[in-house]
């Protein structure tokens, strides 16, 4: 079976990022692919919070188009910072005074100007075009630890379409309430959180869990309430059928991992050099 490895929330965290996959053994000191055919999933959340979300998205799309000549595969999801992004883009002509707000709740949630400016047209497109959810293998990929998904089709690829379509059109109304839902969070760390993850699964697929979104080190405070030192490895939870991938890299120095899976679960962890011991 061809490796799988997933990424989580990186937020601009550029540098960071590639020194991880460069750990793994996964990109060259160039930036390049050199995993052959393995598979890479990043969950989504790109852009905002770090500096350099737009050499995030650079690196992601190489690397995309490098596996593909390789017999690998990179998939990227849509998370809910592209969609903010993405708003604040597509309604400042509309709504200059910024009376729907999309701009300032970008802003509070780590929007970088410069990303406005440097992101490319092909770089839009290219956003406005990523998956909300995959199955890959016994895995089944989403960015939100949320039951969202669930009210938006029944099938992976109705969720895809529908959210595509969404993002096509210019209802302002329908973006604020995608907003909105896509913010939510912890459906599957609080109480019936398993059987949350058991609806997800016997809906879309698959035999375990992957998101982003909620970083692990919140997950553990919720969960221990208690405060950690560090957060150097995914969490499994909910009777270990999910697995909590965002590190938190863009909000701590020495935060970061990435992790190959497998049909048992998390097959190894890369951190950050010089990371947080794990909790």
């Amino acid at each position: 079976m061809r490796d799988l490895w997933v990424v989580g929330d990186i937020h601009g965290a550029h540098d960071k990022l590639r020194a991880i996959l460069l750990r793994a053994g996964l990109i060259d000191f160039e930036g390049n692919w050199t995993a052959g055919d393995a598979r890479m999933v990043f969950l989504g959340d790109y852009l905002d919070r770090g500096t350099k979300g737009v050499e995030v998205i650079g690196l992601i799309r190489r690397l995309e188009a490098q596996a593909r000549r390789s017999g690998g595969e990179v998939t990227a999801l849509l998370g809910n910072h592209e969609v903010m992004f993405l708003a604040t883009l597509l309604f400042r002509h509309d709504d200059p005074q910024d009376r729907l707000g999309f701009r300032q709740y970008w802003q509070r949630n780590g929007g970088q100007e410069r990303d406005l400016h440097l992101l490319s047209p092909d770089d839009l497109a290219w956003m406005t075009g990523l998956p909300m959810m995959a199955v890959l293998d016994s895995w089944l990929m989403i960015h939100a630890d949320s039951l969202m998904y669930l009210k938006l089709g029944d099938t992976v690829g109705a969720v895809n379409t529908r959210v595509r379509a969404m993002l096509a059109g210019r209802d302002s109304e329908s973006w604020g309430h995608f907003l909105n839902a896509f913010a939510a969070r912890m459906a599957f760390s609080l109480a019936g959180g398993e059987t949350a993850v058991r609806r997800m699964l016997g809906t879309f697929g698959g035999d375990h869990l992957a998101h982003g979104h909620t970083p692990v080190h919140v997950l553990i405070d919720e969960q221990r309430h208690g405060r950690v030192r560090g957060a150097g490895a995914p969490l499994p939870y909910a009777g270990r059928l999910c697995v909590a991938m965002d590190s938190g890299m863009a909000y701590r120095p020495n935060a970061g991992f990435i992790a190959r899976l497998d049909g048992g679960g998390v097959a190894e962890v890369v951190c950050f050099p010089d990371g947080e011991p794990a909790y």
